[in-house]
């Protein structure tokens, strides 16, 4: 008797308990047939691959430089060979001086808020220093506009066919803080140097813009093209210096006993000591006393490079075991305050987990060493190399050190314009740290499920901004959102909830490898990703990158059929704000069972409400809309319908 009395008063006071409320909701907006709707090119194909006519200008290095430790300069020469691979005939050419934003008079230094920033330049009267230049041996007609050089040609530069050689001779004093990108730090034996953006470099031609030559601000990083290098780096006998690439010549830089010890770490999994604490100042430790050295570098296929030099480094190495069967070296370069099983002591056991498992995943590795430097800088990257805070320690450590490590697939691998598009470099670099960090060393640094309705908060705050923003447009506290977390759980969303896995991977492979290499845009990553994965999704491009449109889906209405359990029950859910996702709804019935309903993206083409029949023929104590929280729903006090005057039934 009991339970037909709970029954019926269950069947009475059906309903919501909460107020309904005004939908914002346009299906129009949303799957807009228009929306990334843009025709093909010979070089750019509707699929969102190269076109058969795709092509890339090549730019190759050498370079010479000698630091100068009294003076704190650098000084030295590059020579560019820039091959036109373009069908238009150049009569200039445009390069990147990135040092020149280091100077309060620069675009970047008066731009500076009063308050300085990560990126800011308030104090220090630094740039290059340009000596000379000279295009095909000849003196250039030349001039110098903040970040950027011009070069007026002669002669045009032969469309697809045509070569020059630039030659810059140049110094600059090395900024203690360089827009967090490069800088020095002292310690107690010695300075750490961290040197990027240290040579002429040439501004990127392609089909979509031309030129391309934003200037440096310090928020936009990068863009540049893809080439090989040879660059030396002169230093006293005592230094150490490590760099993107490959040392070419270890026997004029290493001892006997150090280059038995790398031989060592090449053939072994766990870290191998190369030069260690007791060490350094030793004269044992350098292959001479006195004089200095010249370390020869090559680094192929790579559109930048950059190195540390220091008295007082550490140095350990390991083996990074790579799919194909090939081998490459994780390397780290730390002074003695930064030494720890904490700290510093495992970050070649990171750079080592970070590379594995990016290489097995999306593409392998391609550099033949991979080196992690403690340093001022709190994080950077450059192919083969990367810089990170000197006190980081253990899932700190790990994070940036990943995070960095990361950046050799996105920009370093696949050659995105940083300068314009941050998202495409650091949000997809967030999104595959999430299952790095899942995965290292059995889950040691994994954290909790993300709630999404919680994020819902940060990431459709009042002052959010588009993710399809360049980012020194963006307010510096937007920065970490548009840049990295949104568009970064964008793409877990994407492969979690919308596509799955098997169908998302698929496709992200085929992206990192139809661009590798090359200069993609967003609409060729777009593209990629629907032609790979069978599937329109222009509704969340345009909702999660180009708006800042917000999620709300609510149960709206439970009705049985016929006022009877035993006859199923109507249920209507609806989508309240201009963004949507697929449904998961959770029925549960009296008495605990659960049934879940998922529903796809389509539901919301005709109108911002769905209805459908339940398969149960019990009561229902409760109808949830996403019970996991795997969406971002920034109002979950919609998302449960429960019965009027429910109570729960008394044990018998």
């Amino acid at each position: 008797m009991k339970k037909i009395f709970f029954v019926a008063a269950l069947l009475l006071g059906s309903g919501e308990i909460f107020a309904q409320q005004k939908s914002n909701y346009s299906q129009y907006d949303l799957f807009n047939p228009l929306f990334n709707y843009t025709l093909s090119t010979p070089t750019r194909s509707g699929t969102g691959s190269p076109g058969s006519t795709y092509w890339q200008n090549v730019a190759d290095y050498k370079i010479n430089i000698a630091l100068d430790e009294e003076k704190n300069t650098v000084e030295g020469d590059v020579e560019i060979t820039y091959k036109n691979a373009s069908p238009d005939k150049l009569n200039f050419l445009w390069l990147q001086l990135d040092q020149n934003q280091f100077n309060t008079k620069s675009r970047g230094g008066l731009s500076t808020p009063i308050n300085g920033g990560r990126f800011g330049n308030t104090s220090f009267d630094g740039g290059y220093v340009i000596k000379s230049v000279t295009i095909d041996g000849k003196p250039a007609d030349f001039y110098v506009s903040d970040t950027r050089m011009q070069i007026k040609l002669a002669t045009p530069l032969l469309e697809r066919t045509g070569v020059s050689k630039i030659k810059i001779a140049y110094s600059f004093p090395i900024p203690k803080y360089g827009s967090d990108r490069m800088g020095t730090q002292e310690v107690k034996n010695g300075t750490i140097y961290e040197m990027a953006q240290w040579y002429p470099r040439m501004c990127v031609y392609d089909d979509i813009e031309g030129w391309n030559v934003l200037p440096y601000l310090g928020a936009g990083e990068f863009y540049l093209e893809y080439g090989n290098f040879d660059y030396n780096v002169t230093v006293p006998a005592a230094y150490t210096v490590v760099g993107s690439g490959e040392l070419t010549n270890p026997a004029d830089c290493w001892t006997a006993e150090q280059i038995k010890r790398f031989a060592e770490a090449s053939n072994s999994d766990k870290t191998v000591l190369i030069l260690g604490k007791d060490e350094i100042g030793t004269p044992t430790s350098r292959p001479k006393k006195d004089g200095k050295i010249t370390w020869k570098f090559h680094c192929s296929m790579a559109r930048d490079v950059a190195f540390a030099m220091s008295k007082a480094f550490i140095i350990d190495a390991a083996r990074i075991n790579l799919p194909s069967g090939k081998k490459s070296l994780a390397m780290s370069a730390y002074p003695a305050e930064s030494a720890g099983d904490k700290a510093w002591s495992r970050s070649t056991e990171y750079v080592k987990g970070a590379i594995e498992y990016y290489s097995k995943w999306l593409y392998e590795y391609t550099y033949p060493v991979a080196t992690n430097v403690a340093g001022s800088i709190s994080g950077m990257e450059y192919p083969g190399i990367v810089f990170c805070g000197m006190h980081d320690k253990q899932g700190e450590l790990w994070g940036v050190t990943d995070h960095e490590f990361g950046h050799n697939w996105f920009p370093m691998i696949v050659g995105s314009n940083e300068r314009k598009f941050a998202w495409m470099d650091e949000g997809f670099n967030t999104f595959i740290n999430f299952y790095s960090t899942d995965n290292f060393n059995s889950g040691e640094y994994k954290g909790n499920k993300i709630d999404m309705h919680q994020m819902s908060k940060q990431l459709f705050r009042e002052s959010a901004e588009p993710i399809m923003n360049i980012p020194d447009v963006l307010q510096s506290s937007s920065l970490g959102y548009e840049a990295y977390y949104k568009p970064g759980l964008g793409l877990k969303l994407l492969r979690e909830q919308i596509l799955g896995p098997e169908r998302f991977d698929y496709a992200f492979r085929e992206y990192i490898k139809r661009w590798a290499f090359k200069h993609p845009t967003p609409y060729d990553f777009f593209k990629t990703i629907e032609d790979a994965a069978g599937e329109d999704l222009s509704w969340f491009w345009r909702g999660w990158f180009y708006e800042t449109w917000k999620l709300d889906q609510s149960v709206k209405d439970v009705q049985y059929i016929e006022q009877d359990p035993k006859n199923g029950a109507i249920i209507t859910i609806e989508n309240l704000e201009k963004l949507a996702m697929p449904a998961i709804v959770e029925l549960e019935m009296v008495g605990g069972l659960k049934e879940r309903v998922t529903l796809p993206i389509e539901i919301w083409q005709r109108g911002g409400t769905w209805t459908f029949k339940s398969t149960t023929n019990l009561p229902l104590k409760s109808v949830t809309i996403d019970p996991d929280h795997v969406f971002p729903d920034f109002n979950s006090k919609n998302n449960t319908w429960k019965p009027l005057n429910y109570k729960a039934p008394k044990p018998n």
